[in-house]
């Protein structure tokens, strides 16, 4: 029986700690949490006393920040391995940090799958010394793995990505750019395959590879470009999956569009991710281009369905409305398209599905589309066209509630759909269920993974963002629509959450 590597937390936001405590089966990675602390003295007062091997630690807290904690802490122990908890305004300090040697900074709210990975590879770091050069360059690769993927998301403002961009010197200085998303299926035979890509690419600084935050390759590619550089960058993509397919042979690649101007490739980067989606659709093709499923009949031009109606449903469980949507939908438009177009709609609809699954659960649910996608194309009525995509949105809906143990918090997450820009509090909720709210706090952590206001804010700003995209009205009209009365702290809660101001977002967004 081996010793368990001693992990020590510190944050000022005690539903963190508790957070770090649950979310995590830390004996899985050889570790176990043995203290925690609200401020960088008290944890250096018990860290005096009691060496440990991981640190996980908050960079602004009152008394002694992060920063001063690891400093003080690495006399005491040089070799303590570190990660930070960080906002999205602390970059300066990020700097400061990555002199200090991290082995990762966590943006909040945490992404499980990132916080393991990087357990994962702390762990192995402690069972095998390595090199002073390999740990600065796995730090660099995260930082720029971070910062690549905020802006892929559209969780940068452009400011604020500019001085990361020139202090990681990455060379985006053309006008166009277009991205590429790399998936192994085989998620067990990966290993290798960032370090050939980045290989390939050593003498092409147009070029960027980075890690996304699903375990995806992604491409950034920026040029001065037209169609044929659009042309020569997919010969590049089949010339990559070519020499990849070797040594791992379930490599797919989705390309998006060529975009005019960097602040459009969040589009580019959702047409890769999509067009890696029709691998289903497509399984013989190892490059998928977005543009080949205009080509190949599935046009935006016939797609009637606003997914936002579908996504709020999926997100408040909601089965049987769902299925209510998806015929009135279709009836709609039964008289007015092709079986073609109807059918292709419905294929387009089943990979959505699909899409919105993996990034509320972050994992990879194909075997449930596999069928629903089969049940579509044999469709031969009306009638089973629908059944087909009502069961397929009923699955969806229940690999959901699959995750959640308790009855009670699906009803709260319906409530939440239904008055979102109402009152809510805890209070109010639990004298409806007859809980103390304490309590329902507790179960809807322990069920959603987020904390009711996490949870009631990203809910609130998803439905500010739609608002902020297709009304003309005025932000604080907007906040009000939402639920926020103060339009302060709409603007903190949307900065928070995004990256960047309403305004800013109503003009770039």
């Amino acid at each position: 029986m081996y010793d368990m590597y001693k992990v020590f937390i510190v944050d000022d936001e005690p539903f963190i700690i508790e957070g770090l405590y649950d979310i995590v089966d830390w004996s899985s990675f050889g570790m176990e949490i043995v203290g925690h602390a609200g401020n960088g003295q008290a944890a250096l007062n018990a860290l005096s006393a009691q060496p440990v091997d991981i640190l996980i630690t908050d960079i602004s807290m009152p008394l002694m920040n992060g920063l001063d904690l690891i400093r003080e802490v690495r006399r005491l122990q040089p070799e303590l391995k570190v990660m930070i908890l960080s906002g999205f305004n602390e970059f300066e300090y990020l700097k400061e940090g990555m002199q200090l040697g991290i082995e990762n900074y966590l943006l909040k709210p945490i992404n499980v799958e990132e916080l393991e990975s990087t357990l994962s590879n702390t762990a192995s770091k402690l069972d095998h010394t390595e090199s002073p050069q390999a740990d600065d360059a796995y730090g660099i690769q995260i930082l720029k793995d971070n910062i690549l993927h905020r802006w892929l998301t559209g969780q940068i403002a452009a400011t604020e990505f500019e001085e990361r961009a020139r202090f990681m010197n990455l060379s985006l200085e053309a006008t166009d750019v277009a991205v590429a998303v790399l998936r192994d299926k085989d998620k067990g035979q990966t290993s290798g395959m960032f370090e050939r890509v980045e290989g390939m690419l050593k003498d092409k600084p147009q070029l960027n590879v980075f890690h996304d935050m699903d375990g995806d390759l992604v491409i950034v590619a920026n040029v001065d470009g037209n169609e044929d550089e659009k042309q020569k960058l997919m010969d590049g993509l089949q010339v990559i999956s070519d020499v990849i397919s070797v040594t791992h042979p379930a490599v797919r690649i989705g390309a998006g569009g060529l975009m005019k101007g960097l602040y459009h490739a969040p589009v580019s980067y959702e047409e890769a991710k999509k067009a890696l989606q029709y691998v289903m659709i497509y399984p013989d093709l190892k490059v998928i281009d977005h543009a080949i499923l205009d080509r190949c009949g599935n046009s935006a031009a016939t797609f009637f369905i606003d997914w936002r109606e579908y996504s709020k449903l999926i997100l408040s469980r909601n089965t049987e409305q769902l299925a209510d949507r998806i015929r009135m939908d279709f009836e709609q438009h039964r008289h007015g398209l092709t079986p073609g177009e109807l059918q292709n709609t419905a294929l387009e609809v089943v990979i959505r599905f699909k899409m919105e699954l993996e990034s509320i659960k972050h994992s990879d649910e194909s075997a449930i589309y596999q069928q629903g996608l089969r049940l579509v194309l044999d469709s031969a009525t009306f009638d089973e066209l629908v059944r087909a995509l009502q069961q397929v949105g009923s699955q969806t809906i229940q690999s959901l509630l699959q995750d959640l143990k308790n009855p009670i918090v699906n009803q709260v997450l319906q409530h939440i759909d239904k008055h979102y820009a109402e009152e809510l509090s805890l209070k109010l909720l639990g004298a409806h269920y007859h809980l103390h709210p304490v309590y329902l706090g507790q179960l809807f952590h322990k069920e959603t993974g987020e904390t009711f206001a996490e949870y009631i804010n990203k809910y609130r700003i998803e439905r500010a963002k739609e608002q902020l995209r297709n009304t003309n009205l005025k932000v604080h009209e907007i906040a009000r629509n939402v639920g926020y009365w103060e339009t302060g702290y709409f603007y903190k809660q949307f900065r928070k959450y995004v990256g960047i101001s309403p305004t800013d977002f109503k003009v770039f967004g």
